[in-house]
């Protein structure tokens, strides 16, 4: 697929800020928010409440959705610290011809790469810096991230030890880029050019599967081929790519409701919630390393389990997050993600679902829809809380809804578009080029497999 029209006129009020300019904006400035409520936003996001998911271990259940597998959540977090990196967060004394020095978000793998292997050495394997290093697990395999003698990982981006799942994700695509390496050299790419090209290939691919892949099994086949046929509607990536807050802080936080309530890890029966039992910051051992065809659709003969359909109901694990990784919090409440997600929204003061539903041309949720009457709410929806509702709705859970898939769709494809390195400004149209590529198309299970993780 290429990309059209996506250039909308200037807008430099989502960039500039009293100090600075920030990588953060507002998509849609000026629209109203709802009304100030403590009091509902304690109620619906606390342990035991509506949002309150029951613990089960069941593997099957009326909570999985059918069109995304389970894989998906984490690849979704793992965009999420790429384009959050906060290498670059502020630059002072903002004038528009020293915009150059600002690094905009983007979809590049910082998270990855880090400064490369001249500016942050530790990352890539000292007999070999074209290649990042491994770390060897319990049973001398290459099957876990770097880590030093405290176990923390040796990442260009810590948030990706946050729990097994997104380490042994980032481990993959280590793994990946190393396997390029070797493709390339195979190839007779000169040395010299053998660590940019793998981190270009590298790139591309991921940036592929995310427009190709996961917003299409997202926000739905048809917005995605309209977006990239006529353009975007909502977000304006000039002069700069920002993130928006409606995206950063509601829309995009739709992954905390697709969570299970308990994975199966391996084919030798580990399983466990996402925390505690998946807690990271730790070695990974050979017991609980990650195979893939449990999270995604790399074995015909092996489906993988599903991710939980897109709902209010977050898995209780998230309800009750441990202290490692909230820390000590002054009220209950704030070990939930939801109260937590909610909070944060009305901190921002983020405009309503409704409000934006109706700036889109789209017929807002009705009051028995959104079923807030049990905790009193009063005016219009929560975003966050209105998008996971919308595709509960709208979808049965299994894709966002018009408002929710808009935003997050937008967002994606415009800060690949902005970017002039992405394939979006390759010679031609650019299809991936790997071996395991199939007519013209690559997905997270050919990933996985050219990078042998499978």
């Amino acid at each position: 697929m290429s990309i059209h029209s996506c250039v909308l006129a200037p807008r430099l009020k989502h960039a500039l800020s009293q100090d600075g300019i920030s990588k953060y904006g507002r998509m849609f400035p000026n629209l109203p928010a709802p009304p100030d409520n403590e009091a509902a936003l304690l109620t619906l996001g606390r342990s035991g409440s509506v949002m309150d998911a029951p613990v089960s271990h069941d593997i099957s259940t009326a909570t999985d959705n059918p069109r995304i597998p389970a894989g998906f959540t984490f690849f979704g977090q793992m965009i999420a610290h790429d384009i959050t990196a906060d290498r670059s967060l502020l630059l002072h004394h903002a004038r528009l011809q020293e915009l150059r020095n600002f690094r905009e978000p983007r979809l590049d793998l910082e998270s990855l790469y880090g400064a490369g292997p001249t500016g942050e050495p530790f990352l890539y394997d000292l007999e070999d810096p074209d290649k990042f290093l491994l770390g060897i697990n319990d049973v001398k395999q290459p099957d876990d991230l770097p880590r030093n003698q405290q176990g923390r990982a040796l990442i260009g981006d810590p948030r990706d030890d946050v729990h097994l799942i997104i380490s042994q994700m980032h481990l993959a695509f280590l793994k990946f880029h190393n396997c390029i390496v070797d493709w390339l050299r195979a190839q007779g790419t000169p040395a010299a050019d053998v660590f940019n090209e793998a981190r270009r290939l590298v790139r591309w691919h991921y940036q592929w599967i995310v427009v190709n892949e996961f917003l299409p099994l997202t926000v739905g086949e048809s917005l995605v081929e309209e977006l990239l046929t006529n353009g975007l509607k909502y977000y304006s990536y000039e002069p700069l790519a920002y993130i928006p807050v409606e995206f950063a802080d509601a829309a995009y936080r739709f992954g905390h409701s697709q969570i299970r309530n308990d994975y199966v890890l391996n084919s030798g029966g580990a399983h466990g919630q996402v925390f505690p039992e998946c807690a990271g910051t730790c070695p990974v051992p050979h017991e609980r390393a990650i195979e893939w065809s449990y999270f995604f659709a790399v074995d015909a003969q092996h489906p993988p389990q599903a991710s939980k359909r897109i709902d209010i109901h977050i898995a209780h694990a998230m309800i009750d997050l441990p202290v490692s990784v909230v820390g000590d919090t002054e009220v209950p409440e704030q070990h939930s993600i939801a109260y937590r997600d909610l909070e944060r929204g009305d901190a921002l003061e983020l405009p309503s679902g409704e409000v934006i539903a109706r700036v889109m041309g789209v017929a807002p949720l009705t009051s028995a829809e959104l079923g807030l009457d049990t905790v009193q709410w009063q005016g219009e929806t929560p975003l966050w809380y209105y998008i996971l509702r919308e595709a509960e709705v709208r979808h049965n859970g299994e894709q966002l809804g018009p408002v929710g898939g808009r935003i997050v769709a937008e967002v994606l494809i415009g800060l690949i578009a902005s970017d002039p390195n992405s394939y979006f400004h390759a010679e031609g149209d650019w299809e991936p080029t790997l071996p395991s590529a199939q007519k013209g198309d690559f997905t997270i299970a050919d990933l996985l497999r050219f990078a042998q993780a499978v």
